[in-house]
């Protein structure tokens, strides 16, 4: 039974319905939603990863420092769902909310709860692996929410980032979805530091 009642998503489509969110918006929500769908027989809690779905970048400041709009979802979604979900599941949700910052797996997780850390994690970095041309649309979109940054700065921020996950050994954590994105995500992800520069 869905964790995200009505009320939960009325006020969450308010927050990504903001015209400064050009790319972590309800498209992106919908997006993960639909993976969860097709997936869905993969995950062991598929009604809390779709709460943490709703809820991961619920806060998103482009401004904000370190991993303060992960932390202030996370705190939105033990907020709203306190009361109504066990504290075990409430536990999951903020943890892996929390690692979207960095996306690493969070530690010490019961197995069936790691899996599915690792599915919710590939899920939302699964936009590095599709075509070409969305990759692009993409890009721009992140752009776009972080206009009042300079190209220069731009460039190196951003290569951080995609340089950090093309550097690891692997983009996906699971065996799922790094058969379905992890040779494209690495395409891309070349191309994209070729772009600019680094």
């Amino acid at each position: 039974m869905t964790l995200v009642t009505p009320a939960i998503r009325e006020e969450l489509t308010a927050l990504y319905s903001s015209p400064t969110r050009h790319y972590h918006s309800l498209n992106h929500i919908t997006a993960l939603l639909s993976l969860l769908s097709t997936h869905r027989h993969h995950f062991a809690d598929p009604f809390a990863v779709e709460a943490a779905i709703w809820f991961h970048d619920a806060i998103y400041n482009p401004r904000a420092t370190g991993a303060s709009n992960e932390l202030q979802s996370a705190e939105l979604a033990v907020a709203r769902l306190s009361g109504t979900v066990d504290d075990k599941r409430l536990a999951w949700i903020r943890q892996v909310i929390e690692a979207t910052a960095t996306h690493a797996l969070p530690e010490e997780l019961e197995e069936h709860e790691a899996n599915d850390a690792a599915l919710f994690l590939d899920m939302d970095l699964s936009i590095l692996g599709v075509e070409e041309a969305v990759f692009d649309e993409y890009e721009a979109a992140v752009r776009k929410e972080y206009n009042f940054v300079s190209d220069e700065a731009w460039r190196t921020g951003r290569a951080a980032v995609l340089g950090g996950f093309l550097g690891r050994e692997r983009v996906y954590h699971s065996e799922l979805f790094r058969g379905l994105y992890e040779e494209s995500a690495r395409s891309n992800l070349k191309r994209s530091l070729e772009r600019l520069g680094a």
